[in-house]
């Protein structure tokens, strides 16, 4: 089973993009490698002026590849972890550990980008390893969610996906 894989046991999912971080584990070192095939091309002088490029500057160039490629590869990080206790949520910058106490629903808007945890005080978390891109990994990673959100509130599933469809029926009705 692969890591980007739903993960369902009869109480667990875990879910990571796929997308994201195909794109992301291609362009870190392309970007690596342009920044020190850029750094070999500086020599000589500046162009118009008494500086010239030294093997610093050369050095900086490869080390802004680095940098460069080191951030890229931040977008591989997003994760979402449930289980029949709660839901953690592992985000480019930060992470969330939340009990399904505090969860109102498991939103996948349809123009949304991502998916949401409703919080019951209005509050909106994004879980950015269930992206509109990565297609039935996502449709899948919500229905599964939805599942263990539904069991952990003593609803039968049935009833939770009903719930959800009728709550984005009325959000897509012009007017409301």
């Amino acid at each position: 089973m692969t890591d980007s894989a739903v993960v369902l046991a009869p109480t667990a999912v875990r879910v990571r993009p796929r997308r994201i971080r195909v794109v992301c584990w291609i362009l870190s070192p392309a970007l690596f490698l342009m920044f020190t095939l850029l750094s070999i091309g500086l020599h000589g002088s500046t162009g118009s002026g008494q500086a010239t490029f030294q093997r610093g500057d050369q050095l900086a160039m490869v080390g802004l590849g680095v940098l460069g490629g080191l951030l890229v590869l931040l977008f591989t990080r997003p994760r979402v972890e449930a289980d029949d206790r709660g839901i953690r949520v592992r985000n480019v910058i930060g992470s969330y550990d939340l009990p399904w106490a505090v969860v109102r629903a498991v939103r996948f808007d349809r123009a949304s980008a991502w998916a949401n945890l409703e919080l019951h005080d209005d509050e909106l978390v994004p879980i950015l390893a269930l992206q509109a891109v990565d297609r039935e990994l996502a449709v899948d990673g919500v229905r599964a969610l939805r599942a263990l959100h539904a069991a952990a509130h003593g609803e039968p599933p049935q009833y939770a996906a009903q719930e959800q469809q009728l709550q984005v029926a009325q959000e897509q009705q012009p007017g409301s």
